[in-house]
């Protein structure tokens, strides 16, 4: 077995321009080294003055990745969980808020003791300490720490300090320097220019560090002259530029780094004994993706479509299970306002799906579209499934259209609905703050025997599932729900429903939990497979 005997420290950083893929750069490194048999630990900085995600608009940041234990984090963590198999803390995801609430918390109780407060050392050395607890608290060989932004930024100059102070303290053989570049491509001439990585490496050394490793991204495989031109211009060897070029799929990026021999250049470089990665069943997943031949079309129904990243766990969980299932999935993306303002009909929208997830948001803004294609689809007998704030508008569009219960509605799109069938959670009442303050985290859910949700999750009487939510079904209108088929199959240990689901239909569910956060490639959501099922039996 592989192991390092001191901890490494791989610090991450992007030039030119953010969205690189950095998150995907970090994940498949730290892939490659866990299939080499070490223990990796993954840490996103992010260097916003947000506390955490949980208060910023999706279109802002993409989704609000939740943790087993209650974090909202940036979505790169979720890229690590999904890679590394393995569940993280909101302790890996570090923000200038958490560490300026830090140090100001400190310098209040007068644990400098009189001292100056400044950015060098008392900020830097709560970086380096939060760094180094999560290492320490998870028992990682190797932390890898992908420093979000890009360089020159000016929010993300004490990190990157931090992270050159950390190369003195931990010494060259326990830290390591890879730079995310981006290597255009002018559609003019044809020609891969490597001049904006150029400039972005001098940034990066006029802060102090050298990278040890360059990720040129394109959209094409380097050419033997860019490799050359970055070569002279980074100071960084030959052998130590890789080629991260643009594919279908992300989970390929693993082995395009692995064929280059970064893995080998890691470990050599580290002084980390060398295993050879055994990444088989990697392998086999992209297989089942790439070899699937049954196409199924599913309706995604939501508010911010405009930007996918909104839903990327929702997204991977579908490819997870469609793998699983040797189905290819086709996203038909469909925007609820346009419902909702009648730019287009729900019949014509549904045309030619095969099911549709009803994706979570929160507001009042195309809340009555996703309801007309809510009836639409359960009219119509198409596969349903319903995530948090799908699971909710299920339930109103069901009041409204079966039980007869007119302007029934959710409290928080109508507070003053005469049929409040979703409301607050009663411990959300007089919650004034908004960040970190809502149902967070993995919760259990007490399934009902005999239910299809019971079967799904393998006959199993109590799962858990990650939380995020601040209203819920409201536990008294039940019965009338039960009466006409639309039962509870699960129950929150509070005792309001988590999980409904139509009794008459192939599969019309809905789950108050985002199961998609727990899915991971060889591992896939139970929830998700019974969905990609019903599609398949379709």
């Amino acid at each position: 077995m592989c192991g390092a005997v001191t901890r490494k420290y791989i610090f991450v950083t992007g030039g030119v321009l953010s969205g690189l893929g950095k998150g995907v750069t970090s994940a498949s490194t730290g892939l490659l080294l866990k299939s080499m048999g070490y223990s990796v630990t993954a840490i996103k900085i992010d260097p916003y003055v947000n506390v955490d995600a949980g208060t910023m608009n999706p279109y802002m940041h993409g989704e609000v990745f939740v943790t087993e234990d209650g974090g909202e984090t940036d979505l790169d963590i979720g890229h690590y969980e999904r890679f590394l198999n393995i569940d993280l803390s909101k302790k890996n995801n570090i923000t200038t808020g958490k560490v300026y609430q830090s140090v100001i918390e400190k310098e209040r109780r007068g644990d400098y003791l009189g001292q100056t407060v400044q950015i060098i050392p008392h900020v830097t050395d709560e970086i380096k300490k939060e760094i180094r607890e999560v290492a320490d608290e998870q028992g990682a060989d190797v932390a890898i720490i992908e420093i979000g932004g890009t360089v020159g930024d000016i929010e993300g100059l004490p990190f990157l300090e931090a992270a050159r102070q950390m190369r003195l303290e931990e010494g060259v053989d326990n830290t390591l320097f890879i730079h995310v570049v981006l290597v255009p491509k002018l559609s003019t001439t044809g020609e891969l220019k490597t001049k904006p990585a150029q400039h972005s490496v001098q940034e990066l050394r006029r802060i102090g560090i050298q990278p040890d490793i360059l990720v040129a991204r394109s959209i094409e495989p380097l050419s033997r002259e860019a490799r050359r031109k970055l070569a002279l211009y980074s100071n960084v060897p030959r052998e130590a530029i890789f080629s991260n070029y643009d594919v279908d799929l992300v989970y390929e990026v693993p082995l395009i780094l692995r064929e280059q021999g970064l893995h080998s250049l890691i470990s050599k470089r580290l002084r980390m004994k060398y295993c050879e990665p055994d990444l088989s069943s990697w392998i086999d997943f992209i297989d089942k993706i790439k070899n699937a031949r049954k196409q199924v079309t599913i309706a995604m129904v939501g508010k911010y479509t405009r930007l996918k990243d909104s839903y990327l766990s929702i997204i991977e969980a579908i490819k997870h299970a469609s793998a699983h299932c040797l189905l290819k999935p086709k996203l038909k993306w469909i925007e609820a306002e346009d419902i909702e303002k009648g730019r287009v009909s729900a019949e014509e929208t549904l045309e030619g799906v095969d099911g549709a997830v009803i994706l979570p948001g929160f507001g009042i803004r195309g809340a009555e579209g996703k309801i007309k294609l809510i009836k639409e689809l359960r009219e119509s007998g198409k596969p349903t499934l319903g995530i948090c704030f799908g699971l909710q508008l299920m339930v109103v569009e069901f009041a409204r259209n079966v039980l007869g219960l007119d302007k029934a509605n959710s409290t928080e799109v109508d507070p003053s609905t005469p049929h409040p069938v979703v409301d607050l959670l009663s411990m959300q009442k007089g919650v004034i703050y908004k960040g970190g303050t809502m149902r967070l985290g993995a919760l259990p859910i007490r399934l009902i025997r005999g239910t299809k949700a019971y079967e799904i999750y393998g006959q199993r009487d109590v799962v858990y599932e990650r939380h995020r939510h601040r209203y819920q079904v409201n536990p008294r209108y039940i019965n009338k729900y039960a009466e006409n088929e639309f039962i509870v199959s699960g129950f929150s240990k509070e005792g309001f429903p988590e999980i409904m689901e139509l009794r008459s239909s192939k599969f019309y569910l809905g789950t108050q939990a985002h199961p998609e956060f727990k899915s991971r490639p060889l591992q896939p959501s139970p929830i998700y497979i019974g969905f990609i099922k019903a599609l398949k039996k379709g």
